[in-house]
């Protein structure tokens, strides 16, 4: 005999092997990665596109309102890219423009891809060149700088000077002006007026469809977050004249036009007879 008692021979197997279940799971999430690494990608391709972009500050040009300099981490600002699908840009507003290459662009389709996640998380600086500013010109406007005072004359005539309290201590008195912006564009200046190549040197006036978006929060560093708010001038319409007050601008000239003509002509008549 050899010890082993009478019966069927019994050993206890383990409902599943050892392992199995986590080699499983892992298989699974391998197997999804591409995919979740695409949508990553789409998605962020259409909120840059449609919604957000963040942005780097690179100069000290908007001084003290947005920090930057050559060489150093400046401000990064989210910037809202759908409002201006549904009104027009308005004085006072801080926007982002532009975008000029400089060179042709020789970098592979691996590097652009790297460059558009990175540089629309404002994790590195943009390859191209856009420019931040605020808007200080609507279209149709005449525009004077004299002592550091910007003197704005509107379209329906009416005189505006702007009080500035967001500018930089350091004033440029340099007078500029006048001159008209043309219609359908705007011009730009930085809130650090001596550091500021804008639309007084070298830029111009800006068109709308260059416009990129209007700037509305600073996210990073931590101690500077904080909401970018629009100014409001004393006296003004933000974003030009609403429609009803261009017609009634343009219908009562052209009643006042057309009652000196009748005027003139009732005079006319009188002297002939």
């Amino acid at each position: 005999m050899s010890g082993l008692e009478d019966g069927p021979l019994q050993r206890e197997w383990p409902d599943k092997p050892a392992g199995a279940t986590p080699h499983i799971k892992r298989k699974g999430f391998f197997r999804e990665l591409p995919f979740l690494i695409a949508l990553a990608i789409l998605i962020a391709l259409l909120v840059k596109t449609f919604l957000v972009q963040a942005f780097f500050i690179p100069s000290e040009s908007m001084e003290p309102t947005l920090h930057g300099c050559e060489g150093c981490r400046g401000d990064r600002v989210l910037v809202n890219r759908l409002v201006y699908r549904f009104r027009k840009p308005r004085r006072g507003e801080i926007i982002v423009f532009g975008g000029r290459h400089n060179g042709p662009d020789t970098r592979s389709a691996a590097r652009k891809l790297v460059d558009f996640l990175t540089e629309g998380l404002g994790v590195t600086r943009p390859s191209n060149t856009d420019y931040i500013k605020r808007i200080i010109g609507l279209p149709g406007e005449s525009l004077s700088v004299k002592d550091g005072k910007v003197t704005i004359t509107r379209v329906d005539g009416k005189k505006l000077t702007l009080v500035e309290p967001y500018l930089s201590p350091v004033h440029d008195d340099r007078p500029f002006g006048p001159v008209k912006v043309p219609v359908g564009e705007y011009f730009m200046m930085g809130d650090n007026r001596t550091m500021s190549a804008d639309s007084r040197y070298g830029l111009g006036t800006i068109r709308l469809h260059d416009i990129i978006g209007k700037a509305f929060v600073k996210i990073w560093p931590p101690g500077r977050w904080g909401r970018l708010s629009s100014v409001r001038y004393k006296g003004d319409y933000p974003g030009g004249l609403p429609s009803a007050a261009i017609i009634v601008i343009v219908t009562t000239r052209r009643r006042r036009r057309g009652a000196r003509i009748l005027e003139g002509a009732g005079r006319t008549g009188g002297e002939a007879a």
